[in-house]
């Protein structure tokens, strides 16, 4: 029987997912009715991002399961490469 991941990845040809990947830094921001999430994991430069309607608990230094795809944003008049992130879970 497939998981609820493994469903993704097929009805979704654009998601990509890691396991057990360390996250070496994790942002909150308020921004309206929603909390915007930014993780940096290690060996790699590219922000993760996700918005949520209320605050977590600390995810740095965990290790984490992620669901996500490549993207870019707009930031101060420049496009910068982003990953935005559908599923993220505590391994």
């Amino acid at each position: 029987m497939k998981s609820n991941v493994d469903k993704m990845l097929v009805k979704h040809d654009q998601l990509i997912h890691s396991e057990g990947v360390k996250v070496c830094s994790h942002t909150q921001r308020m921004k309206d009715d929603w909390v915007l999430h930014t993780v940096m994991i290690d060996n790699c430069d590219t922000p993760f991002t996700f918005k949520r309607t209320k605050k977590y608990k600390s995810l740095s230094g965990a290790s984490v399961n992620m669901t996500y795809y490549a993207d870019k944003q707009g930031i101060a008049g420049f496009e910068m490469d982003i990953f935005k992130v559908v599923r993220i879970k505590r391994s």
